[in-house]
């Protein structure tokens, strides 16, 4: 991604063919972050829209020493954990049934895992309960350290290690599910 700086003063000078053109050289690298973090490409366009306009909206905050693919991941990251926490406190309460097996067949697992792709590791990550997804993308894909997602969700140190750790397990029994099935 290529972002001119005559473009960012174009954009900063409320120029919407400049905001349209920023928009599109930045919407694939967006929408990617966006759907490891949604449940539905509808969701995750809707969150770039918002995640965009705060782009545009705090461009004239823009540290040109920082580069600009970053500084729009931070922003879009912080506007899907905006919109999580929104959507959090509109449910009331979610319950989920799970089922556990057990398992310690594990080279099966590990010469299997050549048969997943990623769209499949994906879906199962999708699966998880939102917390544990949200905490498992901030930690394992973007980076971020246990205090760091802390402060982001407003939860402790321990808790975001507790639902990495159940991230975790619960991936590792889909993916015995899986192959169980397939096996079978």
């Amino acid at each position: 991604m290529n972002i001119q700086p005559e473009l960012i003063k174009l954009c900063l000078q409320k120029n919407r063919k400049a905001e349209y053109d920023l928009y599109k050289i930045t919407y694939s690298y967006l929408m990617s972050i966006c759907m490891r973090y949604s449940k539905s490409k509808d969701i995750a366009a809707e969150s770039l829209n918002i995640g965009f306009l705060k782009i545009l909206t705090n461009l004239k905050s823009y540290n040109t020493q920082i580069p600009f693919k970053m500084w729009i991941r931070r922003i879009m990251i912080n506007t899907l954990i905006d919109e999580y926490r929104k959507q959090k406190r509109e449910k009331e309460h979610v319950s989920y049934v799970e089922t556990y097996y057990d398992s310690s067949d594990f080279s099966d697992v590990n010469e299997a895992m050549s048969n997943f792709n990623v769209a499949q590791i994906y879906k199962l990550i999708d699966e998880l309960p939102p917390s544990t997804k949200e905490v498992f993308n901030l930690y394992v894909i973007d980076g971020y350290s246990h205090k760091e997602i802390g402060e982001l969700l407003n939860i402790s140190e321990g808790t975001s290690k507790w639902h990495l750790s159940e991230a975790r397990q619960k991936l590792k029994n889909k993916i015995e599910e899986k192959l169980f099935i397939k096996v079978a």
